[in-house]
């Protein structure tokens, strides 16, 4: 970064009144800025050209061949078409909410679609059905939670999830949307807490693959007859399994599912339904699998293997059993979202790399041609001057097979000469992982802050094994952050860091690492950022959606188990609130369902009631993260002006 600029940025930050002094509080829309400065002028004109970049992801195909994508022409992501690649983006919606899960009928004579969309980020969200170009039609309840649609091969009928009953089930649902009846259960949940969750219909239509969740780390296959209503597992273990996803094959004799069973990656396999056979199809790969799409014929079937946080595209043809070879793309990234078309002759996916947005790429697979459908605005800034990251690891506290085990983590650091001040960003999940994907906030902070970011994926992440996503389970949550403390002092002995000035930031679990990182670590950081983060386990548990409580429970704890309450109360921020000594900035949505707003007010009003430094920013339009632009903005200028101020 230019020094002549930082230093006009600091001087600016300083007659602003940017350092951490009490301002007021103010309200601007939607945003409530609590005991936050004004951001200069001119740190928010340089970050606004890296926020005006765009992104698109495919939603799947049209009859007609068309590709259904979300991307953002103003506020929120909205539907749109389009025709060929590299053709107009036709928007389909216009709502004041994001609109990212939609569905087209396979029935070429409806031209329709279902999608979902909430309220103010509350997440109940509904299903909409809309022809093209005609007005949509509310197919649910208006106040339950709603998701996971999925035609019928026929484009008739659709079954998706839904809480109508009772406000916490996930229950299975049909709804033929053009006869105007209510939707009517095919599946009624247990008295597990499990949510019940449709992947897909059987060739013929008459049956369901259903995934029962317990956790990440357990769930159970079933196949449901919709005429008898009988339901059966299918392939039963004698032990736990995780359960991603999975496809009934073309002719309706088995299941393509993807499960960590008898191994420690997710893997591809093949079940049959009415034989014994069992085939484990990515046995070669030493990696998670994530996704899996199979043409409507049969003949070809597409996954996505997830090696060391970036993906890799796998095609098979299953008549002639050989693996294809895709043509490469134009970087390592992140592949998702993927989609055959009606004529079983093209594979839609989303591809994002560090220097590239999200994109919907095409592959013709007669032609083994690959071609982008879209091409998606960075806005002013010149690509070729986003950072790459570099993939390393730090050993931590403890020993795997005698020798310290190995946390992985990706830094980017800046193209000057250091030593450079460090932001360190925790993913949320916990069961989730920091991911090479296209940030330009990330790049901001790098190219024109001069900070180094490090994203580790500290033990509970996802993608390195079921071993190693249990390791901070229940009595274990502490190691996680003994973890990060560990990386605090590899911090310390690189010499391109800057070890003095640290900060840092979570969103969700994350902003929990964060607060329990100040907590025990304070006197090697400069401050941290709680984004939605989790102050205290006890409240967290007792006060989430009904509908998330078990679920969360299975990975925390429970918290109506004496011995586990008095644990999770030791161990949460808001008890050692007064060990919290360096700058916090709260970042919180009121309509969060998930971790509750009362968390982040419970964290500010201790904190302040020791004297301490908290700037706070809700936003009543918003739930668990911020989707609206204008909002998500106005939380990037905070950001940016509170790492200036911790620079002084």
């Amino acid at each position: 970064m230019n020094r002549i600029y930082l230093a006009l940025l600091l001087l600016l930050c300083t007659l602003a009144d940017c350092p951490l002094l009490a301002a007021p509080r103010t309200e601007r829309g939607n945003l409530t800025f609590d005991n936050i400065p004004q951001p200069s002028a001119i740190l928010t004109e340089k970050l606004q050209g890296y926020l005006n970049a765009r992104q698109a992801t495919p939603l799947g195909w049209s009859p007609k061949g068309q590709l259904l994508i979300a991307t953002r022409f103003g506020e929120v992501d909205q539907l749109h078409l389009v025709d060929q690649a590299n053709g107009a983006r036709r928007q389909l919606t216009f709502l004041h909410e994001p609109v990212t899960q939609a569905a087209f009928s396979p029935d070429p004579a409806r031209s329709a679609y279902v999608y979902l969309a909430d309220e103010g980020g509350n997440e109940k969200a509904q299903l909409y059905y809309q022809r093209v170009g005609e007005p949509a039609k509310l197919l649910t309840d208006g106040k339950s939670l709603n998701g996971a649609p999925i035609w019928s091969n026929s484009g008739r009928e659709v079954a998706f999830f839904s809480t109508a009953r009772d406000g916490r089930s996930y229950d299975i649902a049909l709804v033929d949307p053009e006869s105007g009846a209510l939707p009517r259960l095919a599946l009624t949940a247990d008295s597990s807490g499990a949510a019940w969750l449709v992947l897909d219909w059987s060739p013929d239509d008459s049956k369901l693959l259903v995934l029962k969740e317990i956790s990440v780390a357990e769930s159970y296959l079933y196949v449901v007859d919709l005429n008898s209503g009988l339901k059966r597992e299918v392939d039963p273990s004698p032990t736990k399994a995780g359960i991603v996803s999975g496809k009934f094959s073309r002719d309706g004799q088995g299941v393509y599912l993807i499960s960590d069973r008898d191994g420690e990656s997710e893997r591809l396999r093949y079940v049959g339904l009415y034989n014994n056979d069992r085939t484990v199809i990515s046995g070669h790969i030493p990696w998670d699998v994530e996704e899996l799409a199979i043409s409507r014929d049969g003949h070809y079937l597409a996954f996505v293997s997830n090696e060391a946080g970036a993906t890799k595209l796998n095609l098979l043809d299953l008549r002639t059993h050989q693996e294809l070879a895709p043509p490469r793309l134009p970087a390592a990234g992140i592949i998702g979202s993927l989609s055959f078309d009606a004529e079983d002759k093209r594979l839609a996916f989303a591809f994002a790399a560090p220097n590239q947005p999200r994109d919907a790429y095409v592959l013709d697979i007669a032609e083994n041609r690959l071609q982008p459908w879209t091409r998606s605005e960075a806005g002013p800034i010149d690509l070729s001057k986003f950072v790459l990251p570099t993939l390393k690891a730090f050993p931590t506290f403890d020993r795997v097979e005698g020798k310290a085990r190995q946390i992985p983590l990706y830094t980017y650091e800046p193209t000057k000469p250091g030593p450079h001040p460090v932001l360190i960003t925790l993913h949320g999940g916990p069961e989730s992982q920091f991911r090479p994907g296209f940030d330009p906030w990330i790049q901001f902070v790098v190219n024109e802050l001069g900070f180094a970011v490090i994203a580790p994926n500290v033990r509970g992440s996802s993608g390195y094994g079921k071993t190693y996503m249990a390791l901070d389970n229940g009595m274990l949550r502490e190691d996680a952050v003994k973890d990060v403390g560990a990386m605090l002092v590899w911090i310390e002995m690189q010499g391109s860091f800057d070890a003095k000035h640290v900060v840092v930031a979570g969103g969700s679990y994350g902003g929990y690492l964060s607060l329990a990182t100040m907590v025990n670590y304070g006197d090697r950081l400069s401050g941290g950022v709680d984004v939605s983060g989790i102050a205290d386990f006890v409240s967290f548990l007792t006060n989430t959606a009904p509908y998330r409580q078990n679920q969360r429970r299975a990975e925390y704890g429970d918290e109506r188990d004496p011995d586990m309450r008095i644990f999770l109360r030791r161990v949460s921020p808001l008890t050692n609130a007064d060990r919290i000594t360096r700058p916090l900035l709260v970042v919180h949505g009121k309509n969060d369902p998930r971790v509750p707003v009362s968390e982040a007010e419970q964290i500010v009003y201790r904190l302040r009631a020791k004297g301490r430094e908290v700037w706070y920013l809700l936003a009543a339009d918003e739930g668990h993260g911020y989707r609206k632009k204008s909002n998500r903005d106005a939380y990037y200028e905070t950001f940016a002006q509170f790492l200036m101020a911790l620079r002084q």
